[in-house]
């Protein structure tokens, strides 16, 4: 059984196709620029990346060249549309609709209209990819995964904000959490690593966008991320979590709009605002290297708030069994797993700097006397997604 995986955003898209019978991966590729001149796809055929340059003026004909591709004689990789059973699409918000996966059907759809003024970057993205699927492969199934959904189990103790009550009531202000699908995919992982179900786990997808989340024998009771993606957090350009009242003082100073505001905490804050180099944390890596003050210091601050979150989440669950780090730079940085961990030994937390030295694989790294476990797992959400598919569809098909 293939299963189809759409990731779409807002002038790109990923893709993947996997065969589920042993989980192996046939491609994967990327559609860049979506409406925008240079527009182009990359799809991986054998190890190697094959990138057209074609006119792509909106994601119904981007996913007719993906489809196209997927059949070309010269790439091998299936022969028909018809061998993908399903497809799954990643949808970033289904507010308190969804807390698990869900075939989609109209009902589904006007609920994910709905939630577009709770994710207006995202959703609608997401919309157009599903339908334009559905236009291009009538009558096969489609699947919702929601990044959301994992942290429905959350108490509301964990997800209703100190406002006026109303506010969650008439607007649906409360905090919902994302990067659900990463956090549910790796502290799975640990438990079938570990042979327990009811560990007590802190996951942290740390890259660009980053979020920590407290699972008790498998369910999300606490999230950083919030109402958006913003709270929580120092990312690569989000400022995390701030004092409210900053906003309305700088606004008054600054003379800036509601949509400059915005723009300022979402697009130049976070690693970016602090260090004035870049958002991308190899960049400010290297220039903290070099004696940048304003690079270590914003590595300083990202580490600090990472070890907050941590060591918070372990006093609500009452304690902690495994730590696990994940995303691009939770992955790939030695450095960081290590900084962020160090100063966690009263927690029992001990890193062993051997183990430590791993770049995107998964790993144990933790020492043998560390009463608390600490791995490294890639995270995989397209695999995470198409499981979700296969087990929503497999007795339709």
């Amino acid at each position: 059984m293939k299963i189809l995986v759409i990731n779409c955003g807002s002038s790109s898209l990923k893709f993947q196709l996997l065969d589920m019978e042993n989980e192996k991966l046939i491609t994967s590729g990327l559609v860049e620029r979506i409406g925008i001149e240079g527009s182009c796809y990359l799809i991986n055929v054998a190890g190697e990346k094959h990138r057209v340059y074609v006119d792509l003026p909106d994601h119904s004909v981007a996913l007719k060249h993906v489809l196209d591709a997927l059949v070309d004689p010269q790439y091998g990789l299936i022969s028909s549309l018809d061998e993908i059973s399903a497809v799954g699409h990643r949808v970033v918000h289904g507010a308190e609709a969804y807390a698990s996966s869900v075939m989609i059907d109209d009902d589904v759809m006007n609920e994910l209209i709905k939630c577009t003024e709770l994710a207006p970057l995202h959703n609608p993205a997401n919309i157009i990819g599903i339908e334009a699927i559905q236009q291009l492969m009538p009558g096969v199934p489609n699947v919702g995964v929601f990044d959301t959904a994992f942290h429905q189990t959350m108490e509301p103790s964990s997800y209703i904000y100190a406002l006026p009550y109303e506010m969650y009531t008439k607007h649906r202000v409360r905090r919902y959490g994302f990067h659900g699908t990463s956090h549910k995919y790796v502290s799975e992982r640990v438990a079938d690593i570990m042979g327990r179900d009811d560990l007590k786990i802190v996951t942290c997808h740390l890259g660009n966008g980053a979020s920590v989340t407290a699972i008790d024998s498998g369910k999300s009771v606490d999230t950083s991320m919030g109402f958006t993606p913003l709270e929580g957090l120092v990312m690569g350009t989000r400022s995390g979590q701030i004092d409210p009242a900053i906003i309305s003082f700088l606004m008054e100073k600054e003379n800036l709009t509601i949509n400059e505001m915005n723009d300022m905490l979402n697009k130049k804050s976070g690693i970016l605002g602090v260090s004035g180099v870049s958002s991308d944390f190899r960049d400010v890596e290297a220039a903290a290297a070099e004696g940048h003050e304003r690079s270590q210091l914003a590595l300083d601050i990202f580490r600090r708030r990472v070890k907050r979150y941590v060591a918070s989440y372990a006093a609500v669950m009452g304690g902690l069994d495994a730590i696990v780090f994940t995303g691009g730079l939770g992955e790939n940085s030695a450095e960081d797993r290590k900084l962020i961990c160090d100063g966690m030994q009263f927690m029992g937390v001990e890193i062993d700097d051997e183990r430590n030295n791993t770049r995107g694989v998964e790993a144990e790294i933790s020492s043998e006397n560390s009463k608390v476990k600490v791995f490294v797992i890639p995270t995989n959400e397209e695999l995470a997604i198409a499981r979700d598919t296969l087990k929503l569809t497999k007795d339709l098909i």
